[in-house]
């Protein structure tokens, strides 16, 4: 029996769901009853009717399908698959922010992780975090961890001050695309789409700027994109969209998505590792903001 045969096996006699990010390697994405962006994973795993769900991405996606299915077993394939830029807020910068600004509202990204989601008022992904800002009484609102994603809702929403916990906080990946990939981009032809954890000159400079989720529906408008993300998004758009063309930077890549292979996920299925636990006042506070996510929506 062969590795995937091996896990599909697997996944029957443990009841399991398999979610994976549209960032993880083409053989995860092909095996996954599941694909998408941080919001569509989310929804899947509370809507989800299996036993076990193995979230292959990063800890604090893990992390969100535990709060929102307490009673349900949730693995991570790999345990020190992370994401460098949701360690970079912690709650102590969350409470001194608050201190300085009592009046603000804590909105943070989808990318944090439980101890931090358990102080804010409600969380965000880069496909709704215009949507929920908007969505609050307050003026000022403190947003974190990603400054750019932060600089992004603060030009669509203008009329509210975005203050970002903490001000540097970046993906290494989004961070490090150029100018001057922008100007390839132009050469080559083709609409250029960013994300938004892009830095503000890039988010300028392309053409759209969309969550993974609204690269997707943004994909029949065009018939070659420029993608300017983690590098995998391309194959998941190809697979998609098989008669358009996309172009990737082949050095966008997010090693810690990349720490999932088969074998990683064949073992989880096997062992049961590693199994996701939280502090129950902790994910109790978290789920009530991720909640209030998940009823605004997109």
């Amino acid at each position: 029996m062969n590795l995937r045969d091996r896990i599909r096996v697997l996944k029957e006699d443990r009841d399991a769901v398999i979610l994976a990010h549209n960032y993880q390697r083409p053989e995860i994405q092909d095996i996954a009853d599941i694909v998408g962006d941080s919001l569509e994973l989310a929804v899947s795993a509370k809507e989800t009717g299996a036993s076990v769900i193995v979230v292959c991405g990063v800890d604090f996606m893990a992390e969100t399908a535990k709060i929102l299915n307490p009673g349900k077993t949730v693995l991570l394939p790999v345990k020190d698959a992370t994401c460098p830029m949701a360690h970079q807020l912690t709650p102590d910068i969350i409470r001194e922010a608050r201190t300085a600004h009592p009046d603000a509202s804590v909105v943070l990204y989808v990318n944090s992780t439980a101890e931090s989601k358990a102080l804010a008022d409600i969380v965000c992904t880069s496909a709704n975090a215009v949507k929920v800002v908007r969505s609050l009484g307050t003026r000022e609102v403190l947003f974190g961890p990603d400054c750019n994603l932060a600089a992004y809702v603060q030009n669509l929403v203008p009329e509210k001050e975005i203050i970002p916990i903490p001000p540097e906080g970046h993906c290494y990946v989004h961070d490090a695309f150029t100018l001057d990939d922008i100007a390839e981009a132009r050469k080559r032809g083709g609409t250029i789409i960013c994300h938004p954890e892009c830095r503000p000159e890039i988010q300028n400079g392309a053409d759209v700027v969309a969550s993974t989720g609204g690269m997707v529906r943004a994909a029949p408008d065009a018939e070659a994109w420029n993608v300017l993300t983690e590098r995998e998004m391309g194959y998941r758009l190809k697979s998609l969209f098989p008669g358009k063309t996309f172009y990737t930077k082949e050095e966008a890549i997010c090693e810690d998505m990349k720490k999932i292979t088969l074998h990683a996920l064949c073992r989880s299925l096997e062992t049961m590792q590693y199994e996701i636990t939280l502090d129950p006042e902790i994910a109790t506070r978290a789920r009530t903001a991720i909640d209030r996510m998940i009823a605004i929506g997109r």
